[in-house]
């Protein structure tokens, strides 16, 4: 008999070669030695994929995420990443665990905030406090983001063209986080996410309110360090 011909399922454990290992029931493809079922692999995966897992844009995933809540928190963990869930709301993000001085690689990147994209997070976060207040969804539209928004061109800014188009530029950027939701049949009328409502630590929504305070009473903003996307933004 050949050696091609033993049937290593037949050997005792300790005569079988190392790597006869038997295949997980999870085992999806070639080489898969993951342990989590198919479908709590696509909630983690929609978890790091971002920016948020919301129920009711993910309906199949969000029962998943519930029920395998606690292997999920493990696998982030290993990443120094924490789950945040809110269950009334059927939102969940994840966000870099805090570790304090132990030094950790860091895998999600912050998103860099220009001037305009501060205030306009602060109003439809402001919009979505009094729409909660009232029952009602928190929905917007784009003349009125822009109506708002030209409160705040500066009086000796002669590139009007520049600043509708940074404007635009920064709606673009929140609807890309989600946190603005295009409403079936309209075009420019949007439901703002309850997920901005987690997004924010007290710290930052301290500082956006005391800029929108400074900006409401005709003070100059602060210095905002341009990003990229800014220099971008102000080409011609």
């Amino acid at each position: 008999m050949s050696w091609s011909e033993i049937d290593e399922a037949a050997l005792p454990d300790e005569e079988r070669a190392p790597d006869a290992v038997p295949a997980s029931a999870n085992t999806l493809f070639i080489g898969d030695s993951g342990e989590l079922p198919l479908d709590t692999r696509r909630a983690l995966v929609q978890l790091l994929a971002g920016p948020s897992l919301d129920g009711h844009r993910h309906p199949k995933l969000w029962p998943i995420l519930i029920r395998d809540e606690v292997p999920i928190r493990r696998r982030l963990a290993e990443l120094f990443l924490e789950l945040v869930i809110d269950r009334d709301m059927q939102v969940a993000f994840t966000r870099q665990a805090d570790t304090g001085e132990l030094e950790v690689p860091t895998l999600l990147r912050r998103a860099q905030l220009t001037f305009i994209d501060s205030i306009l997070l602060l109003h439809l976060r402001q919009r979505l406090t009094q729409a909660d207040s009232r029952g009602d969804r928190a929905v917007v539209s784009t003349d009125e983001i822009m109506e708002f928004l030209n409160l705040y061109e500066r009086a000796s800014n002669t590139d009007r063209a520049g600043f509708v188009k940074r404007i635009h530029a920064s709606i673009e950027k929140i609807k890309k986080h989600s946190i603005l939701q295009k409403i079936r049949s309209s075009e420019d009328r949007f439901e703002i996410s309850p997920t901005l409502k987690l997004l924010f630590s007290a710290e930052e929504i301290q500082a956006l309110t005391h800029l929108y305070q400074r900006m409401a009473a005709g003070e100059p903003p602060a210095p905002v360090t341009r990003t990229e996307s800014d220099d971008e933004e102000a080409d011609p």
